[in-house]
This record gives C-alpha cells, sequence and structure tokens, in this order.
C-alpha cells in the first residue's frame, strides 16, 4: 500500500492536518517537549517507536516538532511521512562532537553540507550529489543566532551510521578506511561530526522540501587529544532557541514572499 493511501503514516501515526508545514526535527524524542514549550498552544499528536511529536504555533502559523531516533535510516522515514502528510520546510535541531580545534563545547555549529560517510543518503542520490542545506533554511538559522547573540560556526559536518566507529575505530577491522577518512575531514577543516544531516539533506533534495541543521557542541574529541581545555556540556539550550528563530525568519520571509505575488 502507498504510504498516501494510509489514514495514518506508517511509522509517526499521523494523518494530514495533524502537523504544520514547519517542522523541527531533533533525535532524542525526550527533547520534543522542550521545543514545543516555545510554540504557542502545543498539542501532543502522537509517539510510535522513535516519533514523538507536537502541534502549535509560531508567529500564528502552525508548526510541529518530531523526533527521529538517530541516524539516517529514521531520520528519512519522519521526513518521508512528515512530507507526505503536508510538511515542506524542516529544521534539524541536534547535538554534534566537534573536530576542528575552534569548535568548544557549548558552541553552535550550522551546517552548510554534509559530509556522506552513511548509508542512506546512497538511496536518494549517487555518491557524487553533494549533500547540502537549503539556502534559506541556512540563512535564517545564520540570522537567528546572530539574532540571539550566538556567534555560529557554520560549515561542514560529517555524518556517520557508526557511532562507535567514531570514537574506537581502532578496534574495528576497517579501521584503516576509518582513521585515514577521519585525519581526511580533519585537513579539509569538518568543523564537527552526527548522525543525520548527510540523509536529510539529500533526501530533502529528492523530496523536493527544504531542510537545514543546527547543532549543539558536546564535546570536541580532537581538543581532548591536543591536551586543550573542556567540559562535556549537555545544556542543548541554545540550539533549540537558535531552531526556533531561524523558523520564525522562515515564516516571516514566506509570508514576505507571498505578499509580493
Amino acid at each position: 500500500m502507498k504510504k498516501e493511501a494510509r489514514e495514518l503514516q506508517f511509522h509517526i501515526h499521523c494523518g494530514k492536518g495533524d502537523v504544520g508545514r514547519y517542522c523541527i526535527l531533533p533525535g532524542d524524542p525526550g527533547r520534543c517537549e522542550a521545543i514545543a514549550a516555545h510554540f504557542d498552544d502545543p498539542v501532543h499528536v502522537s509517539y510510535n517507536r522513535e516519533y514523538n511529536i507536537y502541534t502549535g504555533t509560531l508567529l500564528g502559523e502552525k508548526v510541529s516538532v518530531c523526533s527521529t531516533g538517530i541516524g539516517g535510516p529514521s531520520a528519512v522515514i519522519a521526513l518521508e511521512e512528515l512530507t507526505a502528510i503536508g510538511a515542506d520546510t524542516f529544521i534539524r535541531v541536534g547535538t554534534c562532537g566537534g573536530i576542528r580545534l575552534d569548535v568548544q563545547s557549548g558552541d553552535v555549529v550550522i551546517a552548510t553540507g554534509a559530509v556522506r560517510h552513511e548509508g542512506a543518503s546512497r538511496e536518494y542520490a549517487p555518491i557524487e550529489f553533494p549533500a547540502v542545506s537549503d539556502y534559506e533554511v541556512l540563512s535564517a538559522l545564520v540570522q537567528g543566532a546572530k539574532t540571539l547573540g550566538y556567534p555560529p560556526h557554520v560549515g561542514v559536518v560529517q555524518c556517520k551510521d557508526s557511532f562507535y566507529g567514531q570514537h574506537d575505530p581502532h578496534r574495528m577491522p576497517v579501521s584503516y578506511e576509518l582513521e585515514n577518512k577521519w585525519e581526511a575531514w580533519k585537513r579539509l577543516g569538518v568543523l564537527a561530526s552526527e548522525m543525520e544531516s548527510a540523509a536529510l539533506f539529500t533526501a530533502s533534495a529528492a523530496l523536493g522540501v527544504r531542510c537545514g541543521s543546527v547543532f549543539h557542541v558536546i564535546w570536541n574529541q580532537e581538543r581532548q587529544k591536543a591536551g586543550l581545555d573542556q567540559k562535556e556540556n549537555e545544556d542543548v539550550t541554545r540550539s533549540i532557541r537558535v531552531g526556533i528563530e531561524g523558523l520564525k525568519q522562515l515564516i516571516l520571509w514566506d509570508r514576505e514572499r507571498e505578499a509580493r505575488k
């Protein structure tokens, strides 16, 4: 059965009218309530598997938050099913680990693009196709961070499927590949590592929708290796606020564009 023919989408258990066209996508289901608290009149819509969904309004526009779990495969399921019921603008609000030495715990990172060192995106586009943020969403997030006074790091992030392949590569049978590619990401100035944006950006291009990403930096393993000071930081308040501010900016820009027609 095609997903469009279902009254409720198979995994997110939502139908048309349950979500807004603007959606925030955290990984952690437990983070959805904190994000929805920034909406006006938020309502809990559904919770199935890793998909926890609230809907409310921002600036009078219907908006939603839907968690995606860990990794690209579950993230693109959410993207596919939300798109099928009317959503067209997405902001991933997540966490990451810093790679470049100036990316410190507690900082905000905004992705211009993502290294496709994962598998889900390959079922949407050849590997030669770049995983890039939608320009309008990227611009809105950068503007939102500046408005809030959080100078962001803006650039390329790396995406992988295996958390422990990154953090414990030497014990993997393919350590020769993992360690050499990690060195390449460092030499190329990649800002941070996470697990969803490459799949989301590539799938968004295939689906014809808008997607961008903003992250909270938990820590930086390269700073630790270099003997630099850092503290692990789990407070995601800044990245959530940047995501909300970015969504507001997109709503305003979309209204201005509609008014000019």
